[in-house]
């Protein structure tokens, strides 16, 4: 649950810099926001990763 808490936090932080790039056109913004997202893939993974491994010592 610690991860998935995680997810959240990150999307919630990206949030501010979304807001920059699609409304003001801040092309740095729309960097870092792609940035955060790579996080949130490989974050998304381990968290799918960790389910499975859960699922499977069941």
């Amino acid at each position: 649950m610690k991860k998935f808490n995680e997810v959240k936090a990150l999307v919630a932080a990206l949030e501010a810099d979304a807001d920059k790039f699609y409304n003001k056109a801040n092309s740095a913004a729309g960097t870092r926001v792609r940035k955060g997202m790579q996080d949130l893939k490989n974050l998304a993974q381990s968290i799918r990763l960790e389910i499975q491994d859960t699922k499977n010592k069941a």
